[in-house]
């Protein structure tokens, strides 16, 4: 069948074959499936939707478009966002598995719309870098057990291209196209497990909890199969999930977990041996949650951090001088709470979005990012202030930034008399 063929097929509510799938992947991958076509595809897809079995063949056939690798020693685990707000889980989660045995190979992406980015996180630091081919990606991993880097070119192509054919065709928002799109890339870095961090509330770019639910069971259906067993975590996003927001500001909490103090960010740690567990489960060791807690005490997983920033660049006593290596921002401001009360939520997509407007992260792609900027000491849920104590600390580049920054926060900030603090993990699914 012609290419349009199939897309009329799709479009007029018709299951496409596995072999009519691949077909189209293949079009997508050397470019006989026109700019147009893809977009008229992915349209087609989000009116019509596809079934589980449709998904589990459009990601395959994009994990078949390029390289992938396979790796001969250990169960290789992973673990993917949806994406918020202080979300540094990877920074710690990453070398507290490999500290407990397992083979962490994590495929990271950069900052995409309100949320901030895993690679832009660690490129805060000095010499880190996030850009490396096959032999040292195993090199690194084979030395430090971890390695948290970007996709290279040759994995899943055909996602690549088809997902910039949907960014600018409104097509993102589709629940197959998502998860063929996580997935793909996943299973092509060689993953046998996988952990997903699924989240909903203010912060997220599903809030509706029932859409995040719907997509969490896709996304294990899907990969379970696909031969990569999934475990799913329903989590909340309805504040910032670290006390900060900003790239160097929360690579800053994860340093200080890493040292091994939790109360630096309950939250986050509380979220890092929530997930961990589940992917420790998936590699079949036991007890995984008071593992990444002796891990984490012990400075096991410290050390597993420091041999991968070393082996990708940075310096080698991060942990230990970590303020003669990250530059602070020349204004730091506390941000004071306009009346008394109890912090009853967040906008928490708002807070997001001041970072991007402080510089800290990206309204078009070429922009750069200053990874100084952000919010620091942020309050959670529950916590009584009186009128003039601090919301948060502002890091900025200028005064008149801080002072936009600081009205920001203030109105995305909700004070009233009573709060209900949300639950952190609301459903696993496996």
């Amino acid at each position: 069948m012609l290419y349009q063929d199939l897309i009329a097929a799709k479009r007029d509510g018709d299951v496409l074959s596995p072999d009519q799938i691949a077909a189209l992947v293949r079009g997508l991958s050397d470019g006989s499936l026109s700019d147009a076509q893809a977009g008229a595809l992915a349209m087609a897809i989000v009116l019509r939707g596809m079934d589980a079995t449709e998904t589990t063949a459009l990601t395959l056939a994009m994990r078949d478009s390029g390289q992938r690798l396979a790796w001969d020693h250990g169960l290789v685990i992973d673990k993917h966002s949806t994406g918020g707000v202080g979300d540094t889980v990877s920074l710690v989660l990453a070398p507290a598995l490999a500290a407990c045995g397992a083979v962490v190979p994590m495929i990271s992406g950069r900052g995409l719309g309100h949320t901030g980015g895993t690679l832009d996180k660690l490129e805060a630091i000095p010499g880190y870098t996030t850009a490396l081919d096959t032999d040292r990606l195993r090199a690194v991993v084979a030395d430090a057990g971890c390695a948290i880097v970007g996709a290279t070119g040759d994995l899943a192509p055909a996602d690549r291209r088809f997902y910039a054919v949907r960014d600018v065709t409104a097509t993102v928002a589709s629940r197959p196209l998502i998860v063929a799109s996580i997935l793909s890339k996943k299973l092509a870095a060689g993953v046998q497990g996988l952990v997903l961090d699924v989240k909903s509330g203010s912060g997220a770019f599903m809030s509706n909890p029932q859409d995040a639910r719907d997509l969490a069971r896709a996304l294990v259906e899907v990969s379970n199969a696909a031969g990569c067993c999934a475990h799913a975590v329903l989590s909340d996003m309805s504040q910032p999930l670290a006390p900060a927001a900003g790239n160097m500001v929360e690579l800053s909490v994860a340093l200080d977990l890493l040292r091994g103090n939790p109360q630096a960010a309950p939250r986050l740690q509380e979220m890092v041996l929530v997930l961990g567990a589940e992917a420790l489960a998936l590699a079949g060791i036991d007890n995984g949650r008071a593992r990444l807690t002796q891990a984490l005490a012990s400075g096991a997983a410290a050390d597993r951090f420091a041999r991968m920033v070393t082996a990708l660049g940075g310096p080698a006593d991060l942990l230990e001088r970590a303020a003669t290596h990250l530059s602070p921002a020349p204004v730091i401001r506390a941000i004071p709470a306009p009346r008394a009360g109890a912090i009853t939520g967040f906008d928490t997509r708002a807070i997001g979005q001041a970072v991007i407007g402080l510089g800290g992260g990206r309204q078009a792609a070429s922009d750069r990012i200053d990874p100084r900027v952000g919010f620091s000491g942020i309050v959670p849920i529950g916590t009584d202030i009186a009128a003039g104590d601090p919301l948060a600390h502002v890091h900025a580049a200028t005064g008149d930034a801080a002072e936009a920054a600081t009205r920001a926060f203030q109105t995305a900030c909700r004070i009233g008399p009573n709060a209900v603090v949300p639950e952190l993990v609301t459903e696993v699914i496996r």
